[in-house]
């Protein structure tokens, strides 16, 4: 009786909207997907995984099984980071695997946030780090190549992240190259920020900044084709702010010593800033960019007179899990001069390592 006496009540427009919502919900809820995250005892990580685990990635309807990667003697601290998700009682967290062994942590996963890496220490040469890192992304490579999945997205963190991406790669021969990129989104991200600041707009109201080259002081942030809403209409950052010499000066050291800023204040360096932009880039590698440009760092293929095979930020968008290059983009004298020069520290990055390698 009391079944149809349930039945038989009118619902509300509310309640009908309701159930409909929650029978989408059930349908559309996907099976788990594995992803890893090295360096996970870190401080980077510890701001990334909870956007990991509640959707912000991923989106709102796809589960997550994490794998926790980091070395042996931070498996205590990485016990407490994986009670704390425990206690965060998120919904889209389907499990996680805390671990020492990469090939375990990369077993089937379809995406990869590779933080962890050894750090620039005083009066360390750049060949000492990169000698230091190339034994760690080797290891991580071989791995990846045999147990990872062969659709899986890749993208390296830890710095030298140009480089690091590019020896990874090159001891991953299964994957295709182009599942492999370096993060420059904190520079777009913090190009956008002084930006938004300057121009007296909210931050999501500029777009198609770019960062050429590497994520190192010889970045290149470019605002020539950015575009800012004021007021309901479109106008080129140039225009809007008509001051040449600050977006050639000011603006462009300001973004790439943002991180030795930072360094200089917090007395550590960036975290939380660098945990969003990785979720920033992982989310539009997944979900797409829609109508605007993201700077990724790729293997380049020599556009717009870069060095071939080396990781090289680029402006791309991303359709159905594939980037692509922005082409036919003016390039002024100006920033000629800029890339070439970044474009030259990532060659000789390059033979540093496979020096190393060898």
């Amino acid at each position: 009786m009391l079944a149809s006496c349930c039945c038989s009540q009118k619902l509300t427009s509310t309640e009908q909207q309701i159930i409909v919502v929650a029978s989408k919900n059930k349908c559309k809820m996907a099976e788990p997907i594995k992803v890893v995250v090295t360096g996970a005892a870190g401080q980077i990580a510890y701001s990334l995984l909870y956007q990991i685990a509640s959707g912000a990635v991923f989106g709102p309807e796809q589960p997550v099984y994490l794998h926790l990667l980091d070395i042996a003697p931070m498996m205590g601290v990485l016990e407490g980071v994986v009670m704390e998700l425990a206690d965060c009682a998120l919904p889209l967290l389907a499990g996680v695997l805390p671990t020492a062994n990469p090939e375990e942590a990369f077993k089937d996963v379809a995406a990869a946030f590779l933080v962890g890496a050894m750090p620039r220490k005083e009066g360390m040469e750049r060949k000492d780090l990169l000698s230091a890192n190339v034994r760690i992304f080797k290891e991580q490579g071989q791995a990846l190549d045999k147990v990872a999945r062969k659709d899986v997205k890749i993208l390296v963190v830890g710095n030298p992240a140009n480089t690091n991406a590019l020896i990874c790669s090159k001891y991953a021969p299964s994957i295709p190259k182009e599942n492999f990129t370096a993060m420059t989104r904190l520079d777009q991200n913090r190009a956008q920020a002084q930006l938004a600041a300057k121009l007296g707009v909210k931050v999501q109201d500029v777009k198609n900044v770019i960062i050429w080259g590497n994520h190192s002081s010889t970045q290149f942030p470019d605002a020539s084709n950015a575009v800012v809403t004021v007021n309901g209409a479109q106008k080129p950052v140039p225009v809007a702010l008509n001051d040449d010499e600050f977006l050639k000066s000011t603006f462009v050291t300001t973004v790439q010593k943002r991180g030795a800023a930072v360094i200089a204040a917090r007395k550590m360096s960036s975290a939380l800033s660098a945990a969003k932009a990785a979720s920033d880039h992982m989310r539009d590698w997944f979900l797409g960019t829609g109508d605007r440009w993201v700077s990724m760092g790729v293997v380049s293929d020599g556009s717009y007179g870069t060095p071939r095979d080396v990781v090289f930020s680029f402006p791309v968008t991303v359709s159905n899990g594939k980037w692509k290059i922005v082409e036919g983009l003016t390039i002024s004298d100006f920033a000629r001069k800029m890339i070439d020069a970044t474009g030259k520290e990532l060659d000789e990055e390059k033979n540093d390592a496979l020096e190393v390698c060898k």
